[in-house]
This record gives C-alpha cells, structure tokens and sequence, in this order.
C-alpha cells in the first residue's frame, strides 16, 4: 500500500521510538453494546485473570458470557486461569481473526484515535488509552456496528423432544 505519487515519503506524524507500552485487554457485547476493559503494562496471567474478573462483573445477572479466545501465550488455559461462574471461554479457529469482534474494535481504536498519538511515559499512555476506550464504550451503536457480523453468529437452540 501507499500513497500514490508520493515515493518515498510518508504523511507528517511525529516519531514513535516505542520506549514504554500499554494494551488495552477487553471485551466488548455487541448484542448488548456494552464493554469491558483495563489498561495494563503487561500481557500475562495475573492479567487473564484480572481481565476475566472484569468481563465477569460486566455479565447480565443469569446469564453466561462466552469470550472469544484468540490462543494467544497469556490466554492458555491451565491451573492458573481463574474460572467464573458466568464465563465459558470460545476458543477462536486458529487464522481466523476476523471472527474476534474485540480486535476489531481495537482495529478501529488504533486506526481512528491512538495511531497518531505521542505519549511521555507508560502512565500517560494508559491515560489515553483509557480515554480512547471510554469513548468508544459511550457509544453502544458503535459497538453493535464494529462487533457485529452477521455471517459469523452462534445460534443456540434448545428444544424439547
């Protein structure tokens, strides 16, 4: 990809030399346009846990969430995963990212808010990543349209014989 007609340069943004890093690890309801989410500086299972705990609060009352499971190294399933009573986690086919509504979410964060940011220090990063994300959870709509995907739905039908 490119700029046509433009070789060798590149649209002005200010330099990333990539010192201090923040994700945002969430989950977001399309159906229901509601999020979950933290902001963290490291990606392991103490934070699995802490990101399940949050999406376990954000549950209606009598329901069962089913997050996606990407396979990613700190999601790998063990002793050490903590189990809710309202989690079933979905392991995601392997090479199958566009079925994960949650990266494209974070897809769209990144391409429409955080790509051009510049941040001094880990803190402040998180404080706008947390900015970023709190804007997109005011906006239920947004979610159902970045989460939703018609052709990539479970249907669960229970029935009696």
């Amino acid at each position: 990809m490119g700029q046509k007609g433009a070789v060798g340069s590149r649209p002005p943004m200010a330099r990333d030399n990539r010192p201090d890093t923040a994700y945002i690890v969430g989950a977001i309801c399309p159906a229901r346009g509601v999020v979950g989410a933290l902001t963290i500086s490291a990606l392991n299972m103490e934070c699995m846990n802490l990101h399940l705990a949050e999406i376990s609060a954000q549950v209606a009352t009598g329901s069962i969430c089913a997050p996606i499971d990407d396979g990613a190294g700190w999601h790998q399933r063990g002793d050490e995963i903590k189990q809710f009573d309202n989690i079933a986690l979905l392991p995601l086919p392997p090479y199958s990212p566009e079925l994960n509504p949650m990266a494209n979410a974070l897809d769209y964060l990144c391409a429409n808010i955080l790509s051009a940011g510049t941040w001094d220090g880990c803190d402040v990063i998180s404080e706008g990543c947390g900015e970023a994300w709190n804007w997109l959870a005011n906006d239920r709509n947004r979610i159902r349209s970045i989460g939703t995907r018609k052709w990539a739905t479970v249907s669960v039908w229970v029935g009696r014989d």
